[in-house]
């Protein structure tokens, strides 16, 4: 004990602790997540994590992919996302000790590591799905389907209209010119001061300017491409609806429309950081480069079943390929779907909002063995339900009546505390916002890694370690 100012206090002896050694087995809890990881990755199928270093003989030897796997699961378990904070991590944290040890990879390591890994953590989803569905925590008695926009790794004010870009490569043409011309001055003085010793290299100028030239024309061309496709959209379009009209011969009301202009237009815009990702409505910041990440959710414990993410910022496409996704990865999972009181196999209750509903989407969820039970508009809050025809006659009609009826609104009204609490958890609890990287391949595979961890710790919180949640 230790007294100043007629107070006693605990013993503190910081010299002492500098020295002693701290083992994170004795200092963690003993159902911690860290062991939990540990336990499960060495029970996971890793070959394709070790295949690029196999028939590799240069260098030193790399970091066990068994060791980076388990850290990167962890790292995006507990919210650290950044490699670098994650390397400061393994230096401080003694959660993270007890994955990396002493020997501790650097922050290149880490960030190298995980986009050659993508492809091979997205094969991981299937396995700790199975794991989910062995430890009873997937039941499939309500599965709602659901979007989020996150924010993509590109700035909103690096977007360029094809009028600016335009103008752009015609300045940069000029420049370059200018710049090559001025170049071929200083190589003749050269010459005559230096004759054939080496004394000159391309002027950081020209470098820079050709480099932007080239980004620039490649997105023009994007732009001329997107113009190209909706054009001849346009003109199947407009001959589809001739020939119904030669069908029933309906005469064609006013003039004859003119032929689809393929030049874009000078204010599309196209962003050149990341071209692939779309521009997409936010809450909050109006427009912004955005991924629309998909997520279908097990009403029983929040566990994701599949997970994408897409450029289109309309969810109704969405609908069946999530749902087509869904079963697949449901039977290679080895998760059986529902059944009666005879063992006969029923469809699974699918839920979804009204930004997914059209009866093509409708009739295409139940086709591939869903239940579908989607809004067919949205609803303000405190006003009456508009009242259901006594024999609908329409799909639409029918969808509505469906999702009103008793079993219809006990499904529905689950819907937003199934999927969108999970989306909740993702950003605002581990704090994942937007993307890291770049590119809509890339993108999927982080997506998809952000999903597997949320499993991971669905299973650990529900079936491994109930006196945490």
């Amino acid at each position: 004990m230790s007294e100043a100012r007629g107070k006693t206090y605990r013993l503190w002896n910081p010299e002492h602790y500098r020295r002693e050694a701290q083992s994170p087995e004795a200092k963690l809890p003993e159902d911690d997540l860290v062991f939990f990881l540990l336990d499960t990755v060495s029970h996971l199928d890793l070959r394709r994590f070790y295949a690029p270093d196999e028939d590799e003989t240069r260098g030193a030897p790399p970091f066990d992919p068994q060791m980076m796997v388990c850290l990167l699961l962890y790292a995006y378990g507990v919210g650290v996302f950044s490699s670098r904070k994650i390397a400061q991590a393994c230096e401080r944290n003694l959660a993270f000790l007890a994955i990396v040890g002493e020997d501790r990879p650097d922050f290149r390591t880490i960030s190298d590591f995980r986009p050659l890994h993508l492809g091979a953590f997205c094969d991981g989803f299937v396995p700790v799905l199975r794991i989910a569905g062995e430890s009873g925590v997937v039941k499939l008695g309500n599965v709602s389907t659901d979007g989020t926009k996150l924010q993509g790794n590109a700035s909103r004010h690096k977007a360029m209209s094809y009028g600016y870009m335009k103008k752009e490569v015609e300045r940069l043409r000029e420049d370059i010119e200018a710049l090559v011309t001025q170049a071929y001055q200083q190589d003749a003085a050269a010459e005559a001061a230096l004759g054939s010793r080496r004394g000159d290299e391309l002027p950081a100028e020209l470098a820079r300017r050709a480099d932007r030239l080239v980004i620039i024309e490649a997105a023009m061309q994007r732009l001329e491409a997107r113009a190209k496709a909706a054009a001849e959209a346009e003109r199947q379009r407009r001959a589809e609806a001739e020939a119904a009209r030669q069908r029933t011969g309906t005469k064609r009301r006013g003039r004859a429309p003119t032929a689809g202009d393929e030049t874009p237009e000078d204010k599309a815009q196209m962003r050149c950081t990341d071209p692939e990702l779309g521009i997409m409505p936010t809450n909050n910041k109006g427009w912004d480069s955005c991924g629309n990440a998909q997520a279908s959710v097990d009403g029983a414990s929040q566990i994701i079943l599949a997970c994408d993410v897409t450029v289109e910022a309309n969810d109704k496409q969405q609908a069946a390929p999530m749902a087509q996704l869904t079963v697949v990865q449901l039977e290679q999972a080895g998760i059986e779907g529902p059944k009666d009181a005879t063992g006969a196999a029923q469809k699974i209750p699918a839920t979804y909002d009204s930004g997914y509903y059209s009866e093509t989407a409708a009739a295409a969820v139940e086709q591939v063995g869903c239940e579908p039970y989607m809004a067919t508009g949205r609803r303000r809050h405190h006003v009456p339900e508009a009242e259901v025809a006594e024999a609908p006659t329409t799909a639409k009609e029918r969808m509505a009546a469906k999702v009103q009826s008793p079993e219809g609104r006990a499904l529905y009204a689950r819907r937003k505390v199934i999927v969108e609490p999970v989306f909740g958890q993702i950003k605002e609890v581990r704090g994942f916002r937007r993307f890291l990287l770049r590119g809509l391949a890339k993108i999927r595979g982080e997506w998809c890694l952000v999903c597997l961890t949320h499993n991971l710790l669905k299973v650990w919180r529900y079936a491994c370690a109930p006196c945490t949640v």
